[in-house]
């Protein structure tokens, strides 16, 4: 049998991922349960996660950072948004100012977990530089985004085996790809494909965003107004509290209002669009959505710099359905038109995935994760003593990060003071639950996704995340026996 002191690879708590997420968890454990031995295992080289990855032009949040970044280490700059440089370099300052950075292991990819009832912990099979290695842990919580690093989901595309230019995904981007004065294509309409569109008409001879189905948009102000002016007079202490309520209270009250009356969202919606268009130019049908704003991601373009590329001529959107693509063209339907690109990108969504596609099981056994059901959004049903992360459809990863952090530190606080081993939540077989999505929204590659996602229920503790300051009392004060089963098994 092993234990903590027979094992240097053994911990209370091991991290999976070096993002946004694990740096927060890594904090939160720090600060709430001191007594916590921790590791972070990163597959990649370096911390970061998304910001470390993607390298296509422009990649930038699409949250503001006064909420994206960390309540306990504030975003200082007046960027409403930020490039992703400078989002990896803001992680890597807090990992390095709070000695988070000590504890992370790179280039420790997670292959298997396993949870053994009999030793009451959790035990890894970990490839690293110098091979497979086995670690363990009394709990484990996956901060791996809810998308694949290594495979982007397939664009269905008619004939695009045939087009004899280049075809690019944003997900794996090339460093060394030429765009300069060439035609660029990008299929798609969500936040990749309007990041991308401002930052490549710069060069390009002409960017088109083809779609489907048109989005909303939304022109942000890269400077915040609101807090800027009190900002030359509070301490900086104040303002960024000032600035993080804002961005708490206000994108929430909006989304509220565009669910509650989406006839009169829309409008207002559309006609900031028209207000940053050319004169005249038509909403419709590029500009006007089948669906209510927000049962989508909304958009976000800083500065209106989405709309500022169309009005100077260097981008246009065009809405249709793709017939054919093929040596060198893109066959539209219902149209006339056709499109002669030199290089297509793929911007259609990414490949959804849990845990970072790690095979999970208890006592040998197989965890089908769409099968189970996420307990208050963070554990897996009938697998003990393991959460996993989540953000918000409708508001910053991070808040749901956060949450889910506080949690993890108040359960194992609560295990070790009753002197508890194990903490399974598991669904009342009474309580003719219904199934429901985790992720209340309708896009594509989110409804493709949900055959391998887990899933919420209909009743608490089991209903997904919706409103952040809601959960995160019910993380810190609700509950923590509701549907849990918790057992002292010696060892």
């Amino acid at each position: 049998m092993v234990t903590k002191n027979d094992n240097p690879n053994f911990y209370d708590c091991l991290i999976i991922g070096a993002g946004i997420s694990g740096i927060n968890v890594a904090y939160r454990l720090q600060e709430q349960s001191p007594n916590q031995s921790y590791a972070i295992l990163e597959a990649r080289d370096s911390l970061g996660g998304t910001w470390d990855l993607f390298k296509y032009p422009g990649i930038r949040s699409d949250s503001d950072m006064y909420t994206f970044g960390f309540e306990f280490y504030p975003w200082k700059q007046y960027r409403t948004m930020a490039d992703g440089a400078s989002i990896k370099q803001y992680l890597t300052d807090a990992a390095n100012t709070f000695g988070i950075d000590k504890h992370i292991r790179y280039r420790h990819k997670l292959v298997s977990a396993n949870w053994s009832t009999d030793q009451q912990n959790w035990s890894f099979s970990v490839d690293t530089p110098e091979g497979q290695t086995n670690m363990r842990s009394r709990f484990v919580v996956f901060c791996t985004g809810y998308y694949d690093y290594n495979e982007a989901m397939p664009a269905k595309i008619p004939g695009i085996e045939n087009f004899q230019g280049k075809v690019i995904h944003p997900q794996f981007w090339p460093e060394d790809l030429d765009y300069e004065n060439k035609d660029v294509v990008i299929v798609g309409s969500g936040a990749t494909a309007v990041t991308l569109l401002p930052n490549i008409a710069k060069k390009t001879n002409k960017v088109i965003m083809l779609q489907r189905s048109p989005t909303y948009i939304a022109a942000v102000p890269q400077r915040d107004n609101l807090s800027y002016w009190p900002a030359r007079f509070l301490p900086l202490s104040w303002t960024s509290k000032l600035r993080r309520f804002q961005f708490l209270v206000l994108p929430f009250l909006f989304f509220k209002f565009c669910k509650a009356f989406p006839d009169r969202a829309r409008k207002l919606l559309q006609k900031g669009a028209a207000s940053q268009l050319p004169e005249g130019y038509p909403i419709k049908p590029n500009f006007d959505p089948s669906y209510g704003p927000w049962d989508q991601r909304l958009c976000a373009s800083p500065d209106g710099d989405f709309y500022k590329a169309i009005k100077d001529g260097q981008a246009e959107v065009v809405t249709a359905h793709i017939k054919q693509v093929t040596e060198k063209s893109i066959h539209l339907e219902g149209s006339g038109r056709v499109l002669t690109p030199d290089i297509i990108v793929t911007a259609t969504g990414l490949k959804l995935i849990m845990a970072g596609g790690t095979k999970l099981s208890v006592d040998n056994e197989p965890v089908e994760l769409p099968h189970k059901h996420l307990w208050k959004g963070a554990m897996i049903e009938d697998v003990p003593n393991a959460a996993v992360v989540l953000g918000y459809t409708n508001a910053s990863w991070t808040l749901g990060s956060d949450a889910t952090a506080q949690f993890v530190t108040r359960l194992l606080n609560h295990m070790d003071k009753k002197g508890l081993s194990q903490a399974v939540p598991r669904v009342d077989q009474n309580s003719n639950m219904q199934d429901q999505s985790i992720l209340d929204l309708s896009s594509t590659y989110i409804v493709k996704a949900e055959g391998n996602l887990p899933k919420a229920g209909n009743k608490a503790p089991w209903l997904p995340r919706s409103n952040y300051l809601r959960d995160l009392w019910e993380m810190k004060f609700g509950s923590i026996t509701h549907d849990m089963q918790f057992s002292r098994i010696s060892t």
